[in-house]
């Protein structure tokens, strides 16, 4: 399938796997672009750029197919060290970069002028818009299904990816609440150039996650995950457990005056203890409503291969059959 996003990233298939903390190791990276599809190691998962360039070596010892890292720009007193973390992907040869958070526009000159493709997240129109002016690639619509950091404004993909269709010049990806076939043709169908794929990809073989976590999400349904960090206006959509029952009682009780301080103990140093560990209940972790869609733990080929064969099935099948005995149209 050729579409905008294969043709920029050079990957066969139109479909990304995006950032995850504690999830986007090289392994995971290296299958999905083996696959391929278009796989991200998440850089802040890597406690020091000389981590990070070690994993960057790991994934390339693994495939020779491009793959990109997600770099993470977040509000902090005490920040990690961006411009090293960069300097360590273009030292490394990374070639996509897929940015999120905070605007990545003093970052972007050292990236084009090493020939990096950037794919920067929204949760909005607007930020696409800015995205696109201050030279980014590409764009990764994230919708108000998504896991982690849907937005405030809470616009579901429905609207945002015909939004985005609208307005939009670059390529751009649908994110959040994407699965399967019917997910890549419904994108496409909205004018999206593929899909980014996070929670679907932690219920893989390769996925470097404690099965307990996969197991999770087989038995969770779109109705298991809750919004959090509402009052602080730093939404996060969690899989539900007894952590993040706890932190939404603090919300409720504490209202308007809560503080990160008051969750911390929901919220902090959470993802080694989930991911790792495969303690469930030890706090909030990032789970998307597509949990409701994941029923088995394939390999990242059988995952990718389904959903190209699906989607190759209803486009030339199930979608061109309303047409068959229609007229023709100038």
């Amino acid at each position: 399938m050729k579409t905008r996003i294969t043709e920029l990233l050079g990957i066969e298939h139109p479909i990304i796997q995006g950032g995850m903390h504690f999830v986007g190791l090289a392994e995971m990276a290296a299958a999905v672009s083996n696959a391929g599809a278009l796989g991200i190691i998440t850089g802040l998962t890597q406690r020091t750029p000389e981590l990070l360039a070690a994993e960057i070596r790991r994934c390339r010892e693994m495939t020779d197919k491009p793959f990109g890292v997600n770099l993470t720009f977040l509000p902090s007193i005490n920040p990690p060290d961006y411009p090293a973390y960069l300097r360590t992907i273009i030292d490394g040869g990374v070639k996509i970069v897929e940015t999120a958070g905070n605007n990545p526009q003093p970052f972007l000159p050292a990236l084009k002028a090493a020939g990096v493709k950037v794919i920067h997240k929204c949760t909005s129109v607007r930020h696409s818009l800015k995205a696109e002016s201050i030279g980014c690639d590409a764009i990764s619509v994230d919708g108000f299904e998504c896991g982690g950091h849907p937005g405030e404004d809470d616009t579901p993909n429905f609207i945002l990816l015909n939004r985005a269709a609208e307005t939009l010049s670059i390529p751009f990806v649908a994110s959040g609440g994407m699965a399967n076939g019917r997910s890549l043709v419904a994108a496409l169908a909205l004018g999206a150039d593929g899909i980014n794929m996070g929670t679907r990809f932690i219920a893989t073989k390769e996925a470097p996650v404690h099965d307990n976590v996969k197991q999770a999400l087989i038995a969770a349904s779109e109705l298991d995950t809750r919004l959090v960090m509402r009052p602080l206006r730093n939404t996060e959509r969690v899989l539900k457990n007894a952590a993040v029952e706890r932190l939404l009682e603090k919300e409720r009780a504490l209202g308007a005056s809560l503080k990160f301080e008051d969750i911390i103990e929901e919220v902090g140093g959470v993802y080694p203890r989930v991911m790792t560990d495969g303690e469930m209940d030890a706090g909030a972790w990032s789970c998307g409503m597509v949990a409701g869609l994941i029923h088995d733990v394939p390999t990242c080929k059988q995952l990718v291969d389904g959903i190209m064969a699906e989607a190759k099935s209803i486009i030339r099948g199930r979608l061109e059959g309303f047409l068959a005995d229609q007229p023709a149209y100038a």
